[in-house]
């Protein structure tokens, strides 16, 4: 077969995203192609930060093109720009925030909150601006896992500067109270402070603001909910069924408010015996699949049970940051790549568009 753009984009068509389940033009991500003579150049496009899948895309792309079109060298340059995505009716999206997403849980115990630190932490790591924003007013434990301390500045006595721990941005009342003070509010309280901290503080060009939610469907998350521009929730349980019970209010919750859920966590599905290797389903297993199937979405991943991942969080240095290369930060890695491919297929906010682009020539 001659070597013709044609060509080359009817070979890209059988080439898919793993994380999109879409082939390369259906994806819209091929930009640009290049023929000179037998050397093809290409760019795409991606809408959501994939920074660790790309190697193995582009051989893919290579060796198709090769085998088929007789291509001797194949140049792929890719663009990365996420955009901010529709939220909430009568709701704009947050200045400085292209994409706020909740992660939730129905009870407490589950691991929600390390899920969602090392979660943002595995999208920053595949390329995005991320944020992270501790909505436990009332048991914040951000600080401590993000090894994080003392008052946030204030460059003019209104706002207040996020803390930045390992790439992130980070906010959490934990930070302006310390480990021993209590919050002894009501509701009313607690839920305008929460908007008062996310509004006040100076958010610099995130393309992703994580929530992390207090367990439950109280005050705090209808206030979210309502009033707060999400692009999208998700749910963290573990196959145990009580946790599943709860893990359902919770989505159920966010159908009601028309907050998109993108999927289910699977946390603590495995141990692995350190000594022998065996595996054991401590808090059952398949509940989190079930889960998904009843209410129509997705199973974004399972993670283990393991010791590794407590300590590391109890001492500041969460798992994807300082064991990247670890089996848990590579399934807290592919979580957040399928997370953040399926809201980059969700409808996009018009009222605001700056680019977040990083090139990378291979």
């Amino acid at each position: 077969m001659s070597l013709t753009e044609d060509a080359v984009r009817a070979e890209l068509a059988h080439i898919l995203d793993p994380d999109t389940g879409l082939d390369l033009i259906s994806a819209n991500a091929v930009r640009a192609v290049g023929i000179d003579g037998q050397n093809v150049a290409l760019a795409l496009q991606w809408a959501y930060p994939a920074k660790s899948g790309q190697p193995a895309l582009i051989e893919a792309i290579r060796s198709r093109l090769a085998e088929r079109l007789g291509a001797q060298a194949v140049s792929v340059e890719i663009q990365t720009r996420i955009p901010a995505h529709k939220v909430q009716k009568e709701l704009s999206p947050l200045p400085g925030v292209k994409n706020i997403v909740a992660v939730a849980s129905g009870k407490g115990g589950v691991g929600k909150s390390t899920t969602a630190v090392n979660l943002a932490l595995a999208l920053a790591a595949e390329g995005a601006s991320v944020g992270i924003l501790d909505a436990d007013i009332h048991g914040p434990s951000i600080p401590m896992m993000l090894g994080i301390s003392g008052k946030p500045d204030s460059l003019d006595g209104k706002t207040v500067e996020p803390k930045i721990a390992y790439g992130l941005q980070a906010m959490s009342i934990g930070l302006f109270l310390g480990e021993d003070t209590p919050t002894i509010w009501r509701g009313p309280m607690t839920t305008q402070y929460l908007q008062q901290l996310l509004t006040t503080t100076r958010w610099q060009d995130l393309d992703y603001l994580i929530i992390d939610l207090p367990p439950g469907t109280g005050d705090i998350q209808l206030t979210l909910a309502q009033r707060i521009p999400v692009s999208a929730a998700l749910i963290v349980t573990t196959p145990q069924d009580i946790a599943l019970i709860d893990a359902k209010k919770a989505l159920k919750m966010f159908e009601k408010v028309e907050v998109p859920v993108l999927g289910i966590v699977e946390n603590m599905a495995v141990h692995i015996c350190s000594n022998c290797g065996h595996a054991d389903a401590v808090f059952g297993e398949g509940g989190g699949a079930r889960m998904a199937e009843q209410y129509g979405t997705e199973l974004l991943g399972q993670l283990p049970l393991q010791r590794a991942i407590r300590e590391q969080m109890d001492a500041g240095t969460p798992t994807v940051a300082v064991a990247p290369d670890s089996p848990a930060a590579a399934a807290y890695r592919a979580i957040a790549r399928k997370a953040a491919a399926k809201l980059s297929r969700q409808a996009r906010n018009k009222s605001i568009g700056f680019p977040n682009i990083v090139i990378q020539n291979t």
